[in-house]
């Protein structure tokens, strides 16, 4: 009897770490694609740029090209709009492909 309930117990061990095995697995795969999707990188071409006038500021700058601060944003990553300069580049028409 004590050896049928030591096989019960090790089946019972053997099954639980084998589903907890797949569940990592599964999750590490779902992970990476994930990770994969966010490090893409998207190629930006800027079809018309605007210099940086004295007074100007990305809101005013993107509402005069008609453009949301989403869309403004994503044609010009990594802009700094607290310190604009006279005579900075600013994309005012780009595609992300």
């Amino acid at each position: 009897m004590a050896k049928a309930n030591d096989r019960v117990a090790n089946m019972f061990l053997f099954l639980t770490f084998m589903i907890l095995s797949c569940l990592l697995f599964i999750t590490l795969a779902e992970s990476n694609q994930v990770t994969n999707a966010v490090n893409r990188r998207r190629a930006l071409t800027c079809l018309k740029v605007v210099n940086v006038k004295n007074g100007d500021t990305c809101f005013n700058v993107s509402k005069t090209f008609g453009l949301g601060s989403d869309v403004f944003n994503a044609i010009n990553p990594n802009l700094n709009c607290t310190a604009l300069f006279v005579g900075q580049w600013l994309c005012v028409d780009g595609t992300l492909s």
